[in-house]
């Protein structure tokens, strides 16, 4: 690892992010790329390849069935089914696909495709704000496809891979290295925050130090409360995504991670183990970097915010 840095996303809640009127959220253009190049220049980043991550509220994922078929057939495939399954016109959308199951040119073998959407306003805001910061933009990826690459690598187990990030949590089914199934939800960390502040009537900054310090384990009967009400309906919608996959593939998930800023809540992880009766770790996506030893405990700490980058920067090196 040659450097990193960030920018604390409570100082960009209010500006950082404007609507597109079709239920997403697009960058703002000024001040994401104002804040990429502070970070370039504060951490002496030299580099100009870029690769963009798009959140799982700007994405669409979907899966579907092809018949048997050639590799080189694959793609006119996948754009001539998708708008079968995506609310979105095909003609103002940038599709990628991933064959997650089948063998290409097997006239047996019938294929199954995992197919993400983007549309292609957002990708070309995302070109703007790379124009802005003065980055050369190699590629964009779904974020759920660079935190699979980071964090489950050649694991061969099933694993369902939450992450809880500052606007949305996306919940992954992984089989054997393979993205099947990705979920999005509106549950965020930043929600978690700001009800702490509404229950103890205190500002955002102050709210956030005390959820990341206390968490599920503070003392303070308002805050726990709070948090176990919000956090409890994802945990529904968690056992219920475990139950499905159980019953429509004939598999058990054998692991469960958690990543994103909200993964070190104090008391998460132990009560997600209680709710879901399953071991629930939170993998660390620097396991095979070289750093100066030095930084281990401070990497640890920022592990679980580092996931979604790590997995992109890994993308740019295959």
């Amino acid at each position: 690892m040659e450097n990193y840095g960030e920018i604390k996303s409570a100082s960009l809640l209010k500006e950082a992010f404007r609507t597109n009127g079709g239920g997403g959220y697009l960058p703002s253009n000024h001040f994401a790329s104002r804040a990429i190049r502070a970070i370039l220049e504060e951490a002496k980043i030299k580099t100009k390849a870029a690769i963009f991550s798009i959140p799982d509220f700007s994405t669409f994922f979907v899966s579907f069935d092809l018949p048997p078929m050639a590799e080189s057939e694959i793609s006119d495939a996948v754009r001539f089914n998708a708008p079968q399954y995506i609310p979105l016109s095909i003609s103002e959308t940038t599709l990628d696909w991933r064959l997650i199951s089948g063998t290409p040119g097997d006239n047996r073998s019938g294929l199954k495709v995992l197919v993400v959407a983007v549309a292609n306003q957002v990708v070309q805001e995302y070109q703007r704000v790379a124009r802005m910061a003065g980055l050369e933009l190699y590629a964009l990826e779904a974020e759920a496809l660079a935190v699979v690459r980071s964090l489950v690598k050649d694991n061969k187990k099933i694993t369902c891979l939450i992450d809880i990030g500052v606007q949305s949590t996306t919940v992954n089914i992984v089989d054997n290295g393979i993205l099947k199934k990705s979920f999005s939800f509106d549950f965020a960390g930043n929600q978690l925050t700001y009800a702490v502040a509404t229950a103890l009537d205190k500002e955002y900054s102050v709210a956030e130090e005390i959820k990341r310090r206390e968490g599920l384990l503070s003392k303070e009967k308002n805050v726990s409360e709070t948090l176990y009400l919000l956090i409890d309906p994802l945990l529904a919608e968690l056992k219920k995504i475990i139950n499905e996959f159980s019953q429509t593939e004939g598999k058990e998930i054998g692991e469960i991670s958690l990543t994103g800023g909200t993964a070190n809540l104090p008391g998460l992880k132990e009560y997600f183990e209680g709710a879901l009766k399953k071991n629930i770790q939170i993998p660390n996506c620097f396991a095979d970097f070289l750093y100066p030893p030095i930084l281990t405990e401070t990497l640890k700490e920022m592990n679980p915010r580092y996931s979604v980058a790590i997995g992109v920067a890994m993308g740019g090196l295959e």
